[in-house]
């Protein structure tokens, strides 16, 4: 471990880090999967999320630093293999005999959300390996104005396991045990396919109460989407703002003409609540076109999907804006990994999110994972990211071909 401590004043991650001479010598990509018991299957809409997905990344060198990174499964349904033959294919022919040290240089955003997937594993994997080399966490190199906090604040993100049809006050029991655990703040989804069980804005709104009911007073809440209209957006935010509520993420779809207009009409009508987005854009320059026309109060850049140093850019943004972020962190343990460190050298961050529902891929993959005690993570104090990948991972959790959101409700699909 480097005990120099770097300075605060620089202007890129690689600032005053000394360049060593290291070359790539092999990539490789490592697909696992869990398939939820039918008590943890994910009922979300009119589908049912049946498995759970990594693509792990390691990079070799000639020096024998070995660099893990992860790349988002959230990057289209059945998305695992084209990533990895991306990777093998187009990738490391390019990657080997390169220095991870112009890890600037060689990020590539790929162009489709599938390349910039496969290249954010790559990008995570190579400043895994400069941490290592230079003696620094990838948080140090991160925190370019500022210490990095490397106890962080998680907050729950579930509200995917009730539905409508069958005991919809499982989401208030969750509500209440996200609480028992130690958490101080929980972000829920609206259940299965309403159409089917007649449910509407007036019928949801009393679950809202119960919920801030379960979890009491000073404890953040976020609502996700649905995506709901205008109409019922707007018949949301008055209740969001007398509940307290920290943020409504996503709450309308963004690709209509008048997306910017919807967006900016709700704003209106929330002047305490943020409206927070931006998971799904892979161009930095959407993501700052949403940002800088006042549609999102608050971004929400995935590193899994585009690359640690894009989202670091993101970030960057926000902050001179005077704006907080938090990153989507609904992945494995693997790209937890680059979140975590993003959140920990951002003075703007809000907190981290972790997908709290049954995922042996979230918390086994390591020697030792990535713990939340009490509603915080505490990152490790080691060179990189201070984590080493759990042995036999492909034995214990083989690879299940197919997309994990690709199964019908069979009660409301028939």
């Amino acid at each position: 471990m480097n005990s120099e401590a770097l300075s605060r004043n620089r202007h890129h991650p690689l600032e005053g880090i000394e360049r060593q001479n290291i070359k790539i010598t092999d990539l490789k990509v490592t697909l696992l999967s869990v398939e939820y018991p039918p008590e943890e299957q994910l009922l979300v809409g009119k589908g049912i999320w049946w498995k759970s997905d990594s693509i792990i990344v390691e990079i070799f060198t000639d020096q024998g630093i070995v660099g893990i990174g992860g790349s988002s499964r959230y990057s289209g349904s059945g998305c695992c293999l084209p990533i990895k033959t991306f990777l093998e294919e187009t990738v490391k022919p390019v990657l080997v005999g390169k220095n991870p040290f112009d890890v600037h240089k060689l990020a590539w955003g790929g162009g489709t959300n599938v390349g910039r997937s496969a290249w954010a594993g790559v990008e995570a994997a190579m400043f895994d390996i400069v941490g290592k080399a230079s003696g620094r966490p990838v948080y140090d190199l991160l925190a370019v104005d500022a210490e990095p906090n490397t106890h962080l604040r998680v907050y729950a993100s579930a509200g995917v396991k009730y539905a409508w049809y069958d005991r919809p006050d499982q989401l208030i029991e969750e509500a209440s045990a996200i609480k028992e655990q130690g958490f101080t703040a929980y972000k829920f989804r609206p259940g299965t396919y309403w159409e089917y069980s007649g449910i509407t804005v007036d019928k949801f709104i009393p679950y809202l109460v119960k919920v801030r009911e379960a979890v009491g007073p000073n404890f953040d809440l976020a609502l996700e989407l649905r995506p709901w209209s205008l109409e019922e957006a707007l018949q949301l935010a008055p209740v969001l703002e007398d509940l307290d509520f920290t943020w409504f993420e996503e709450p309308m779809v963004r690709d209509r003409k008048d997306s910017f207009e919807q967006h900016l009409r709700l704003q209106e009508e929330l002047p305490t609540v943020m409206i927070s987005g931006g998971e799904g854009l892979i161009d930095p320059h959407e993501l700052k076109e949403w940002f800088d026309r006042g549609a999102y109060d608050m971004l929400q850049p995935d590193a899994g999907r585009i690359g640690l140093l894009e989202a670091w850019r993101v970030v960057r943004m926000a902050a001179l804006k005077g704006k907080p972020f938090c990153p989507h962190n609904w992945g494995d343990g693997s790209c937890t990994l680059a979140n975590a460190a993003l959140v920990a050298a951002s003075p703007n961050a809000l907190m981290l999110e972790r997908f709290e529902t049954f995922d042996p891929l979230r918390t086994e993959i390591f020697k030792e994972p990535l713990d939340v005690v009490n509603g915080y993570m505490d990152l490790p104090k080691k060179p990189g990211f201070g984590v080493e990948l759990a042995e036999h991972l492909e034995e214990r959790f083989p690879y299940l071909p197919g997309g994990y959101s690709d199964r019908p409700n069979p009660i409301i699909c028939g």
